[in-house]
C-alpha cells in the first residue's frame, strides 16, 4: 500500500500542475535549507571566537562564509539532518497545494478540502519543528561518534515525527480532530512505515529536496487508500 501510494505520487510528476508544485516545492525546500544553514552559522559565531574552521566550509566569518562555494558544498552534507526540519516547516506552508493537486487529479469526486487559516497550521508544524531542530542537531554528534550507526536511530524517530505531522495535517483536512487522530492511532504501524520510508531519502543530499513534495503526495494517497478500507470493530 505505501509503494503504490508513492508510485502514484511519483507518476504525477509528469502532470503540468503537479510540475509547477514540484518547482515550487523545490525552491521552497531550498529556501528553508539555506535559512537553518544561515540560523546554524550565526549561532556558531554567536557562541566561538571571531572566526571558526569548519570541515569543508574552511573558516567561519561573515557573509562571505555563508555564500562561499565550500560553504555551500557543507550545507548540502548538513542537509542529511537539516533538511528533515525543513520538511517539517514545509507541511505549514505548502501541503495544502500538494495535497489539493493530488486530489483534482486522483479523486475528482471529492469537493476542494477547506483551508486551515495560515496561522493554525504554522502552530501546528511550529509544535514539532523545534524537536526536530534539536533531535538532529544532537543527530549530528551521535552520528559522528557511532560510526554513522546513529542515523538508523534517527531514521526510525524522524520517520515516527514526520509520519505523524503530515498524516495528520492531511486527515484534518478532510476529517474532524477526533477522527483523524483515531485514524492515526488505528494505523500508525504503517503510517510511522511510510514516514520512515520519507526519512530515508532526506539523508541523501540533492535528492533530499524533492522528497518534501513527493512525500506530502504520498501521505495524500496514503490517507485516502487508508479510508477506504472497512474498520473493524
Amino acid at each position: 500500500m505505501i509503494l503504490a501510494a508513492f508510485r502514484q505520487a511519483l507518476a504525477q510528476t509528469g502532470d503540468p500542475v503537479f510540475r509547477r508544485v514540484i518547482w515550487l516545492g523545490l525552491a521552497l525546500a531550498l529556501a528553508l535549507l539555506f535559512a537553518m544553514y544561515a540560523l546554524m552559522l550565526m549561532v556558531i559565531q554567536i557562541f566561538t571566537p571571531d572566526s571558526l574552521t569548519i570541515p569543508i566550509a574552511g573558516e567561519v566569518r561573515g557573509l562571505g562564509t555563508l555564500l562561499s562555494f565550500g560553504s555551500l558544498i557543507f550545507m548540502l552534507v548538513l542537509s542529511v539532518f537539516l533538511m528533515v526540519p525543513v520538511a517539517s516547516a514545509f507541511t505549514g506552508l505548502f501541503l495544502d497545494d500538494v495535497a489539493d493537486a493530488v486530489e483534482a487529479r486522483h479523486y475528482p469526486h471529492l469537493a476542494l478540502a477547506p483551508r486551515a487559516s495560515l496561522w493554525v497550521t504554522l502552530t501546528d508544524s511550529a509544535r514539532y519543528f523545534a524537536l526536530l531542530v534539536t533531535l538532529n542537531l544532537l543527530g549530528i554528534l551521535v552520528f559522528a561518534f557511532s560510526g554513522g550507526l546513529g542515523i538508523v536511530g534517527l531514521w526510525l524517530l524522524n520517520g515516527f515525527l514526520l509520519a505523524r505531522e503530515y498524516f495528520t495535517m492531511i486527515a484534518l483536512r478532510r476529517l474532524p480532530p477526533t477522527e483523524a487522530h483515531e485514524m492515526r492511532r488505528r494505523y500508525r504501524l504503517r503510517i510511522w512505515a511510510a514516514g520512515v520510508l520519507m526519512a530515508i531519502p532526506l539523508s541523501v543530499p540533492l535528492l533530499n529536496l524533492f522528497v518534501p513534495v513527493l512525500g506530502a503526495a504520498t501521505f495524500t494517497h496514503l490517507y485516502h487508500r487508508l479510508k477506504a478500507l472497512p474498520v473493524r470493530r
